[in-house]
């Protein structure tokens, strides 16, 4: 079985509190009433006697449509949910010596990648003795820096890790 993982409200007869803080249905203070008087005013009204803060000395309870009020939530939760947006970590390699035309295209889906809210991190591999040319590298670092300069912050500045230098840059918000 599933563990609850929404709050769940007690209604009506389920609630076991001999005085609570009474709201009616127009969200007026009512005050301090006894239990049996709450279940007959909500009785009246048509509508369900709802805990809405267990934990008050004495609870606080709301005359309402509980069916309504869950479907209400249930939306707002979903809308909550919708408005999410997890943000990845996107990667683009490149070579020291990379052509022109390449490097555009790269550059083309790292705006891209921006854009669309997610990080990026541009790796450059060295092979052999390329290693030893780390100018050419941070050169070509700036360069990006340059082109994408108004979409993107830099996070981490270029380091050298092993055979590669890493810069992870964040969109701009």
């Amino acid at each position: 079985m599933a563990a609850q993982t929404r709050e769940e409200y007690r209604i009506n007869e389920q609630i076991d509190a001999r005085q609570v803080r009474l709201i009616d249905e127009n969200g007026t203070m009512v005050g301090i009433v006894p239990l049996a008087v709450a279940l007959e005013r909500a009785a009246q009204a048509g509508l369900d006697l709802v805990e809405v803060a267990p934990t008050a000395t004495p609870p606080v309870c709301k005359i309402m449509d509980y069916g309504k009020f869950k479907y209400e939530q249930q939306k707002k939760a979903s809308a909550a949910r919708k408005k999410q947006r997890v943000i990845e970590v996107k990667e683009i390699k490149m070579r020291p010596n990379i052509d022109e035309n390449d490097y555009r295209i790269k550059m083309k889906k790292v705006r891209d990648f921006l854009a669309e809210g997610d990080k990026v991190k541009v790796t450059l591999r060295f092979r052999g003795r390329e290693v030893a040319h780390q100018d050419i590298a941070m050169r070509l670092f700036e360069r990006v820096k340059d082109d994408v300069g108004d979409l993107a912050k830099i996070e981490q500045t270029p380091k050298l890790e092993g055979r590669q230098m890493v810069m992870v840059m964040a969109p701009v918000r």
